[in-house]
């Protein structure tokens, strides 16, 4: 067993290095905004038996579609980078930075992801810090009517 939990941290080790040395500042945005899907899913979950909303296999599907949707978001914004890096180069310029528009597509959703948790665990009951109760019912003010429409659509 221990063999098996070795090589599996060996693996990790090699892949986040891969990708750190490729990817460069955008792994640790991607990485934050997979663990926000995760755990944003998780709490969507228990706050919408909550709530007292049925979750079904639907439901379940259009989240899981949504959160690959985001990942997909950032692979566009990475498009997107490496073809101005492409025309800058060519152009003989040298770019002070790299993968500015998918670490800004990352955060994006990351800050909307984490409105999302909190919401979702005020759904359920927790009490949460004053200082982010206002941020929180601004989100649904803001939200909820064009998730309305969008549901209409």
């Amino acid at each position: 067993m221990d063999n098996i939990i070795g090589k599996a941290k060996v693996a990790a080790v090699g892949i986040l290095s891969v990708l750190a040395a490729r990817f460069g500042i955008l792994v640790v945005p991607f990485g934050l905004l997979v663990a926000s899907n995760v755990i944003d899913y998780a709490t969507g979950m228990m706050a919408a038996k909550c709530r007292g909303e049925t979750v079904n296999s639907s439901a379940g599907f259009k989240g899981i579609a949504k959160k690959i949707c985001m990942w997909l978001l950032v692979v566009v914004a990475m498009i997107a980078d490496v073809a101005l890096a492409y025309g800058v180069d060519a152009l003989g310029w040298n770019l002070p930075f790299s993968f500015l528009v998918s670490c800004l597509a990352c955060l994006w959703q990351l800050a909307n992801e984490l409105l999302s948790i909190i919401e979702n665990i005020s759904d359920t009951g927790v009490n949460i810090p004053p200082f982010l109760r206002p941020l929180v019912e601004w989100v649904k003010k803001k939200c909820e009517p064009e998730i309305d429409k969008d549901d209409k659509e």
